[in-house]
């Protein structure tokens, strides 16, 4: 039997202070972790996994190789909506062609987090 990767399951942001970002994340996703313990906080996002996990060494430095692009109605509402709660943006709106709307920002612990408009893909 042929294996193949079935599709995207989770992402995980290491953040310095897990109770802060655990409450952060709880009011930016508008939903409560489902799995809570001091080495991993996991949230289920519309069937996704956004995980939290403690980080060591130089909380400073994050390198922003790969980023994770949530999927959203409104990008710019979105990303307002943000910041309010202490995001800062790192890549303003922007249409990238075909209708689709993308824009970074930073968490209160420096992970670069995507939003996504893409009409070609439903939302749940």
């Amino acid at each position: 039997m042929e294996q193949k990767i079935v599709g995207f399951r989770t992402v995980i942001y290491l953040v310095s202070d897990i109770a802060a970002a655990k409450k952060w994340y709880a009011e930016a996703f508008g939903t409560l972790p489902y799995f809570d313990q001091p080495f991993y906080v996991g949230f289920n996002i519309a069937g996704y996994e956004l995980g939290l996990q403690p980080e060591d060494g130089d909380t400073a430095v994050k390198t922003g190789h790969s980023v994770a692009y949530w999927g959203v109605e409104d990008v710019p509402a979105q990303l307002e909506r943000l910041t309010a709660l202490g995001a800062v943006i790192d890549e303003a709106p922007q249409d990238v062609g075909g209708d689709i709307i993308v824009a970074r920002f930073k968490d209160p612990w420096g992970n670069i987090i995507g939003l996504i408009r893409n009409p070609h893909f439903a939302l749940p």
